[in-house]
């Protein structure tokens, strides 16, 4: 299965800076829309370091958003955990930023992820394609189970000792789905239904079932 292969190539590397390096091009090898991808910190609001970027696209697109004080990683993604942008052309939230990337890069859709969240610092994964609305939800899922894996070396490569508190709730979430597609041979939706259905029986939260299932590698 590709994501379960994807997510054990990630574990199996043990150097979390070349980790980070590999995942973007995981990303566009294994999630279908994805032509380019990018990993940023993003400093109170204002400066976007690019620790990996898949190609100049990817990394034009966190460029622009600190040159012109613009951007999903920025704004939304503080308040929110995903941010889809189905055509940059027409986004009217930042319209600077989307029509200056889409015109130097033919880009028109972009996935960004929260990764983690520190004191003023955020971790964000970016997916784009050079079609309009590309993603799908099956993509945006798969993207999401990669994305634990990515924040967790992420997180390493910076020194964060106790990362597990600074992990936001889709990570862990996702990890956990990871583990349940690589154990049982199911996609990244399935995973997410199998927790969310354990969640409901169980009458406990969706973020500590995932959790629960990350340290003790079994479901209640």
């Amino acid at each position: 299965m590709r994501m379960a292969d994807a997510a054990r190539e990630l574990e199996d590397q043990h150097d979390p800076a070349a980790t980070v390096k590999n995942a973007v091009e995981l990303l566009v090898r294994h999630v279908e829309a994805c032509s380019s991808a990018s990993i940023s910190l993003v400093y109170s609001k204002r400066r976007v370091e690019t620790p990996a970027a898949s190609d100049d696209l990817a990394a034009l697109g966190d460029q622009l958003q600190e040159q012109l004080s613009e951007g999903p990683a920025l704004s939304t993604l503080w308040e929110h955990e995903t941010v889809y942008i189905p055509n940059l052309i027409e986004d009217a939230r930042w319209p600077r930023w989307g029509s200056h990337l889409a015109e130097a890069t033919g880009a028109r859709t972009v996935l960004t992820l929260r990764l983690f969240t520190l004191s003023e610092v955020i971790g964000a994964l970016s997916m784009y394609s050079t079609e309009v609305d590309a993603f799908t939800a099956e993509d945006q899922a798969e993207g999401l189970a990669l994305a634990a894996h990515i924040a967790i070396a992420v997180l390493a490569a910076q020194k964060v000792e106790r990362y597990e508190t600074a992990l936001d709730s889709r990570a862990i979430i996702g990890q956990a789905c990871g583990l349940l597609m690589e154990r049982y041979d199911i996609d990244a939706t399935r995973a997410f239904a199998l927790l969310t259905r354990v969640s409901s029986t169980e009458n406990v939260k969706l973020r500590s079932i995932a959790a629960e299932l990350i340290h003790t590698r079994h479901l209640p």
